[in-house]
Order: C-alpha cells, then sequence, then structure tokens
C-alpha cells in the first residue's frame, strides 16, 4: 500500500487534470476534495461559501483532509486555499506526498479568466483586478504551498510532460 498524493497549488494550476493523470499512470484512485466536500454536504463549493462564509468552508474542508487518512493509492487534488488554513499542510505532508503545481500568475489568470464566474473569490473581477488578486494571494500562500515534499514548476508544460517529471522525481 502506498501513501496518498495530495496536490496542492492555487486554483487553476492544473490540479485536477494532472491529478486524473497521475492517478492513471500509478494505477491509483482519484479524488477532488471540492467534489468530495460537496457530495458529502450536497451543496456546491459556492453554496458552501455563501451558507458558512469562508471560515466555515475551511473548516469542511479541514475535516475532509482529516477524512483522508486512512487512504492509500490515491492521488488527491486540494482546493487552492487548503493548505494555508489550519495545520492542513502539515496534515497533508504526515499522511503522505505533498505535489506544489507552481505556475507564474499571469498563466492563472489566463486559465481563470474563462470559468470565473464559477469561483467564489474571483466571481465579478475584471482582468487585472483578478490579476493582482493572484498576484496577493500567491505572495500570502507561498509559505504554505512551498512546504510541499515535491515543488514542480509547470508553466509552459503539458500535463502529460509535467506528470513524466513527477514520476521521475518520485522513483
Amino acid at each position: 500500500m502506498k501513501q496518498p498524493i495530495y496536490l496542492i497549488g492555487f486554483m487553476g494550476s492544473g490540479k485536477t487534470t494532472f491529478g486524473k493523470l497521475l492517478a492513471k499512470a500509478l494505477n491509483y484512485e482519484f479524488i477532488d476534495l471540492d467534489h468530495f466536500i460537496e457530495k458529502e454536504q450536497q451543496a456546491t463549493i459556492s453554496e458552501l461559501f455563501e451558507k458558512y462564509g469562508e471560515e466555515g468552508f475551511r473548516d469542511l474542508e479541514k475535516k475532509a483532509i482529516k477524512s483522508t487518512s486512512h487512504l492509500r493509492n490515491h492521488v488527491i487534488a486540494t482546493g487552492g486555499g487548503a493548505p494555508c488554513f489550519f495545520d492542513n499542510m502539515d496534515i497533508m505532508n504526515g499522511l503522505g506526498t505533498t505535489i506544489y503545481l507552481k505556475l507564474e500568475p499571469e498563466a492563472l489568470a489566463g486559465r481563470l479568466l474563462p470559468g470565473m464566474s464559477h469561483r467564489p473569490l474571483i466571481a465579478g473581477k475584471s482582468p487585472s483586478e483578478l490579476l493582482f488578486f493572484i498576484e496577493t494571494k500567491l505572495a500570502e500562500r507561498a509559505p504554505f504551498y512551498e512546504k510541499a515534499k515535491l515543488i514542480v514548476d509547470s508553466s509552459g508544460l503539458t500535463p502529460e510532460d509535467t506528470v513524466r517529471i513527477v514520476l521521475k522525481a518520485l522513483g
């Protein structure tokens, strides 16, 4: 039995797309933590933010991370803010391998612009406001993200190339 792999990174960094490919390559199961929370709570992330606020949502997120403690042979994509609250990063590092998918703010903004309305933290922002938000949040979150056991700069790489790099790093 292998330890779980937790994917961390800013929203839009490709955790879900990459995670599915990595899970397939390793013959692991894939879990999107946000979808797991939505299923458990029978509500969308946007609805949960509206109902409980960010603080209440982050509490649900921590409980979801802790509930993965028994999982083996899984790739788990976390929400972008998950590593930055409570002791979530320490919990994930203790349970398995954490991988930070790192991208430049401009690349993240380009990926996020088309689907902004579905993301409660960025809905309604102009392109320049979005870029400023990303730069600010990345600066705040960097100390948490950089606690990952493996940091992969996926700028300019296809998801498949990123999988090859990670597989090589994992040995």
